[in-house]
């Protein structure tokens, strides 16, 4: 999760001022979390005690007293116009969205869970309630499958191959070509296939927020769904932890802390695992 929220801090100075570069400062005094950022810790902050085997209809309930309670919090935090009006209204029911909002904010459905299975359905819970559109679903599926295959140690181009094969994205581009002619694009069939580019192409985890910021589009969220990914496969440095955590607040800091404790039994195990897989092999 501090890999999709850094990514949405950096990315922020240039979400209407778009940059073709790499060559950008990684944080100023423009860098600011954003409401990729506050949704994110919204879902983590339900997915967190929801336990390994949640209840669809609990879970989807949660969320949306989340979502209501976090954008209470942090009101100007620049969320897109009908998620606004559906964030500060009474509804309840889903607008048949297929913005990248669903896929900017399910990092930690990545992490959470011990299948597949289970990730993608916690995933497609997180879009549900408000991104009901199949593109809105796959945008959030898409992001956390990757994240899941990253954290249990697949390589790019078997988390390439899943997700080309079961949601259709077009991964067979670089960032070199898609920036010439990318421009701003807040749907998911529009943020989500570059922001995988984007971590396919990096040699890093900062290469690819760099690379995703460069790409000139959404550009916080972008990196924000880039930099979950990045973080799952190449880890991040207790510097760049330091920083994500020094953009936030106290109430955003005990919902990563909580999910810190849970991240650490689940490297451990992973680590188990793919020991114990090593052993069988051999």
């Amino acid at each position: 999760m501090y890999g999709a929220i850094l990514g949405d801090i950096v990315g922020s100075p240039y979400e209407f001022e778009p940059i073709n570069t790499t060559d950008f400062p990684l944080l100023s005094d423009d860098s600011m979390f954003t409401d990729d950022s506050v949704m994110t810790i919204a879902v983590a902050d339900v997915l967190l005690g929801a336990g390994k085997n949640p209840d669809e209809k609990a879970v989807k309930m949660a969320l949306i007293k989340s979502f209501k309670k976090w954008g209470a919090k942090y009101p100007f935090a620049g969320y897109g116009g009908q998620f606004h009006h559906w964030l500060f209204s009474d509804m309840t029911e889903p607008y048949y969205s297929f913005g990248n909002g669903s896929a900017m904010r399910v990092s930690a459905a990545g992490w959470l869970y011990d299948t597949m299975e289970m990730t993608r359905k916690a995933a497609r819970w997180t879009a549900e309630i408000t991104h009901n559109h199949p593109f809105g679903i796959d945008g959030a599926e898409a992001t956390a499958a990757a994240i899941f295959m990253a954290r249990n140690g697949k390589s790019k181009q078997e988390i390439k191959d899943y997700i080309k094969e079961e949601f259709g994205y077009n991964l067979d581009r670089t960032c070199d070509q898609i920036r010439p002619d990318y421009g701003f694009d807040e749907s998911c069939q529009g943020t989500v296939p570059e922001a995988i580019v984007a971590f396919l192409d990096s040699k890093d985890y900062e290469d690819a927020i760099r690379l995703a910021v460069s790409l000139g589009g959404d550009a916080d969220t972008l990196a924000c769904i880039t930099g979950g990914i990045a973080e799952a496969y190449y880890g991040m440095s207790p510097k760049l932890i330091q920083a994500c955590r020094d953009s936030l607040m106290p109430d955003m800091l005990a919902v990563l802390d909580r999910f810190d404790k849970v991240k650490f039994d689940i490297l451990i195990k992973d680590s188990l695992n793919e020991m114990r897989d090593a052993q069988y092999k051999g």
